[in-house]
Protein backbone atom coordinates (compact mmCIF):
# COMPACT_ATOMS: atom_id res chain seq x y z
CA UNK A 1 0.00 0.00 0.00
CA UNK A 2 1.70 3.52 -0.99
CA UNK A 3 1.43 7.07 1.04
CA UNK A 4 -1.67 8.18 -0.77
CA UNK A 5 -3.59 4.55 -0.03
CA UNK A 6 -2.78 4.98 3.79
CA UNK A 7 -3.67 8.51 3.96
CA UNK A 8 -6.94 7.73 2.24
CA UNK A 9 -8.02 5.54 4.74
CA UNK A 10 -6.87 7.08 7.65
CA UNK A 11 -9.00 10.31 6.52
CA UNK A 12 -12.04 7.89 6.15
CA UNK A 13 -11.71 6.15 9.53
CA UNK A 14 -11.52 9.80 11.40
CA UNK A 15 -13.66 10.84 8.45
CA UNK A 16 -11.88 13.80 7.77
CA UNK A 17 -13.98 15.25 5.06
CA UNK A 18 -11.67 18.39 4.03
CA UNK A 19 -8.74 15.92 3.85
CA UNK A 20 -10.53 13.47 1.55
CA UNK A 21 -11.28 16.53 -0.71
CA UNK A 22 -7.30 17.33 -0.82
CA UNK A 23 -6.22 13.43 -0.73
CA UNK A 24 -8.87 12.68 -3.92
CA UNK A 25 -7.68 15.65 -6.09
CA UNK A 26 -3.89 14.83 -5.04
CA UNK A 27 -4.53 11.50 -6.49
CA UNK A 28 -6.64 12.71 -9.71
CA UNK A 29 -3.64 14.85 -10.14
CA UNK A 30 -1.18 11.28 -10.12
CA UNK A 31 -3.51 9.65 -11.90
CA UNK A 32 -1.83 8.11 -15.22
CA UNK A 33 -5.33 8.39 -17.03
CA UNK A 34 -8.45 10.37 -17.43
CA UNK A 35 -10.97 7.59 -16.27
CA UNK A 36 -8.76 7.20 -13.29
CA UNK A 37 -8.18 10.72 -12.46
CA UNK A 38 -12.09 11.31 -13.21
CA UNK A 39 -12.77 8.88 -10.76
CA UNK A 40 -11.04 10.33 -7.83
CA UNK A 41 -12.46 14.02 -9.03
CA UNK A 42 -15.43 12.32 -8.70
CA UNK A 43 -14.87 11.70 -4.88
CA UNK A 44 -13.05 14.54 -4.27
CA UNK A 45 -16.10 16.56 -5.76
CA UNK A 46 -18.82 14.70 -3.59
CA UNK A 47 -17.10 15.25 -0.10
CA UNK A 48 -16.22 18.93 -1.39
CA UNK A 49 -20.38 19.04 -1.84
CA UNK A 50 -20.54 17.60 1.41
CA UNK A 51 -19.01 20.77 3.57
CA UNK A 52 -19.42 23.47 1.17
CA UNK A 53 -15.11 23.79 0.13
CA UNK A 54 -13.39 26.16 -1.49
CA UNK A 55 -12.72 23.93 -4.28
CA UNK A 56 -16.40 22.61 -4.70
CA UNK A 57 -16.27 24.94 -8.05
CA UNK A 58 -13.11 23.91 -9.29
CA UNK A 59 -13.59 20.24 -9.16
CA UNK A 60 -16.77 20.55 -10.73
CA UNK A 61 -15.10 22.59 -13.65
CA UNK A 62 -12.66 19.72 -14.20
CA UNK A 63 -15.32 17.00 -14.40
CA UNK A 64 -17.60 19.11 -16.86
CA UNK A 65 -13.74 19.65 -18.97
CA UNK A 66 -13.85 15.83 -18.92
CA UNK A 67 -17.68 15.08 -20.00
CA UNK A 68 -18.36 13.97 -16.37
CA UNK A 69 -20.75 16.24 -15.32
CA UNK A 70 -23.20 18.15 -17.49
CA UNK A 71 -21.95 21.81 -18.44
CA UNK A 72 -25.42 23.44 -17.05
Amino acid sequence: MNTLDAQLLAAHATNDTAQLVNLYTQAADGAGDIDTACFYLTHAYVFALEIGHSNTETLRARLVKHGREPAT
